[in-house]
C-alpha cells in the first residue's frame, strides 16, 4: 500500500463525537485529498509544507482539501485548482473567508505550498456541527501524528506554520526544523499574512 493510501486509512479511523467530525468518513471527500494529495506528490522544484490549525465548517470539512472551500474552485482561476476540480465531488459551495484569501494570494503565484492542519479533523462546540472551535492541547497532540506521516510523504524543504497553533504544532512535531511563522489571514491579519507568504513562496 502506498503512503497516501496509509495516511487515508490512518485518518478514516477517527470516529465522530459530540465535538469532533471526520469529513474522511466520507468516501467523496476521502477520494477528493486523495487527488490532492497525488496531484502535489509530484510536485516539482522546492516543496513547503504549511500547517494550519483545522478544517473549517464551510472549507475543508465540505471539500476534504485544507485551506479550500466549493467557492474556492468554483471562482479562483489558478492552475491547480483547475486541474484537480473535474476530478472532485463537492456538495456545497460555500465560501469560506480564510481560504478565498489563501486562494486570491496563490493566484498570482506560479508555486503552493503543500495544506495540512494541526488536527485534521473538524472541531465544533458540543452538538453544534455547523460551527468551528480552536483545536484543543490533546487534539493537536493526536495531529501531530499524521503531520509526521504527511511530512515523510511529501519531504517538504521548509515546513511554515499559518498562527500559533499550526507553528505549535509542527515545531514539536519536528524540533530539528526551522519553522516559519506566518499570521494568520483572519482578524485583520491579510497583510501580514501576504507579507509572511512571499517570503516562503516564488
Amino acid at each position: 500500500m502506498n503512503p497516501i493510501e496509509e495516511l487515508i486509512m490512518e485518518l478514516a479511523k477517527q470516529k465522530n463525537t459530540s465535538k469532533i467530525a471526520n469529513p474522511y468518513l466520507n468516501d467523496d471527500l476521502a477520494d477528493n485529498l486523495r487527488v490532492y494529495l497525488t496531484h502535489m506528490n509530484k510536485t516539482q522544484g522546492k516543496r513547503v509544507l504549511l500547517v494550519g490549525e483545522a478544517p473549517g465548517y464551510k472549507g475543508c470539512k465540505i471539500t476534504g482539501i485544507p485551506f479550500t472551500s466549493g467557492r474556492v474552485f468554483e471562482k479562483i482561476d489558478h492552475p491547480l485548482l483547475k486541474q484537480i476540480r473535474p476530478k472532485l465531488k463537492i456538495s456545497q459551495l460555500e465560501a469560506e473567508n480564510t481560504a478565498s484569501i489563501v486562494w486570491s494570494y496563490l493566484s498570482t503565484k506560479k508555486s503552493v505550498p503543500l495544506f495540512w492542519n494541526s488536527f485534521p479533523f473538524h472541531p465544533h462546540p458540543k452538538g453544534h456541527v455547523n460551527k468551528n472551535r480552536a483545536p484543543n492541547a490533546e487534539e493537536i497532540k493526536l495531529g501531530r501524528d499524521y503531520l509526521k506521516k504527511l511530512y515523510a510523504l511529501y519531504q517538504p524543504d521548509r515546513v511554515a506554520g499559518i498562527g500559533h497553533k499550526g507553528v505549535e504544532c509542527a515545531k514539536k512535531s519536528f524540533p530539528d526544523e526551522k519553522i516559519v511563522y506566518i499570521r494568520h489571514p483572519s482578524y485583520g491579519g491579510k497583510s501580514d499574512f501576504i507579507w509572511g507568504m512571499n517570503n516562503i513562496i516564488q
